[in-house]
């Protein structure tokens, strides 16, 4: 794989610690800028609907430049908005920052997804993809709880600088491995029109379908596993994290793995992967008061669950052909789309009293929505192509 691959890898570790770096610093913020600890949630909020709309809408509006320019400027951005954000003194000034800075996230990720497939070609999307990507994986690993550590000891505003300097770091690796990057040779500059029309594919947009429901599945149950946790299951409080790194290693795994096998396999890989989320989901929801068997379907669901991205994408650009820039950004919106839709309903089971072992029944039946919409774009793959009937022959004489 080329240099640039792991470094557009590691620009997308730096962003992703800051997008979920915040759970573990919610008390301290809201104490400091005198707000609830519910307000101070937002922050969460409005990065998750900045990566919705900043990723299609950014990739446009660059969409005649340069990918390395885009790249570039994307992270100037990101990186002014962390430096406001530390030194924010009021809490609109840190939502605004909190906002823009995800639009210019979102941003980066539609655009580096591109560039890497454009660096190693279609036949090699998943596996590209699967570094890219897995740099959001290796943050839930190492860079949210570091986040957390340092904003715990120094204060919640170093955590915004250490996301700035690891953003700039990336910054430095990108315009030196990009400095002939694809696409800035060619002669054709893409236009617009062809971008929308290469949505047309009702395929894609089952393809979108699974990556937000699959995703949204495991979030269901994570995003109240702490909870659960402590409620259900019976664990102390101090082997949440232990769980939650459990989970984030697994990920990291199955990333691994799916982008390994992706591009030959795509669908047996969303087979066993959403297959695989569902029975865990299940099995949470049936075991939820025993530690050892929930400790253990915490991890594979992370391992299954995140393995079928890479065939997600590989799929994604199987569509769209050499006119991708808006179809690719579109795969972060249908990501965070189920970022933020999967934890607004297992709310509401809880809120409608049946305790937390219920988020899991919710993921349970996400994952058999991702599993209907797999087996359509299987079967919408299977069709034979359509035939051009040859022209009669003119005959002359």
């Amino acid at each position: 794989m080329p240099l640039a691959i792991y470094v557009l890898g590691f620009a997308i570790f730096a962003q992703g610690t800051s997008e979920f770096m915040l759970s573990g610093l919610l008390p301290d913020m809201a104490r400091d800028l005198g707000v609830s600890v519910p307000d101070a949630g937002l922050l969460i909020s409005a990065y998750a609907i900045g990566m919705v709309i900043g990723a299609p809408v950014l990739a446009m509006a660059t969409l005649r430049w340069p990918k390395r320019r885009a790249l570039l400027t994307f992270l100037a951005v990101f990186i002014a908005a962390h430096v406001l954000g530390a030194v924010a003194t009021g809490y609109p000034l840190l939502f605004a920052t909190r906002l823009i800075g995800a639009i210019a996230c979102a941003g980066f990720f539609g655009v580096a997804a591109v560039t890497a497939v454009d660096l190693v070609g279609t036949h090699r999307a998943g596996r590209a993809l699967s570094i890219v990507i897995g740099g959001i994986t290796v943050s839930t690993v190492l860079g949210v709880p570091l986040g957390t550590v340092i904003g715990q000891q120094l204060g919640w505003r170093s955590a915004f600088w250490t996301v700035a300097v690891l953003a700039a770091l990336a910054a430095i690796g990108v315009a030196y491995s990009l400095r002939t990057a694809p696409g800035e040779t060619r002669t054709a500059l893409p236009r617009f029109t062809d971008e929308i029309r290469s949505l047309a594919n009702p395929g894609l947009w089952i393809v979108y379908g699974t990556s937000a429901l699959i995703f949204s599945s495991m979030m269901a149950s994570f995003s109240y596993l702490g909870a659960m946790l402590t409620t259900d299951t019976g664990l102390t409080a101090r082997w949440v994290p232990v769980v939650l790194a459990l989970f984030g290693v697994g990920a990291l795994i199955g990333i691994g793995i799916g982008g390994r096998v992706a591009d030959a396999h795509p669908f047996p890989t969303l087979y066993l992967g959403a297959s695989g989320v569902l029975l865990c989901s299940v099995g949470i929801a049936v075991l939820a008061s025993r530690p050892l068997p929930v400790i253990a379907l915490v991890f594979l669901m992370g391992l299954c669950g995140l393995a079928t991205n890479p065939a997600v994408n590989a799929r994604v650009y199987a569509h769209l052909g050499e006119v991708r820039t808006l179809g690719g950004a579109l795969v972060t919106s249908a990501f965070n789309v189920g970022n933020t839709m999967a934890p607004w309903l297992a709310g509401l089971a809880v809120a409608a009293g049946f305790g937390y072992r219920s988020t899991a029944w919710v993921g349970a039946g996400m994952s058999a929505l991702g599993l209907l919409t797999v087996a359509a774009g299987h079967l919408r793959s299977r069709r034979p192509a359509p035939t051009t009937t040859p022209a009669e022959p003119v005959l002359v004489g």
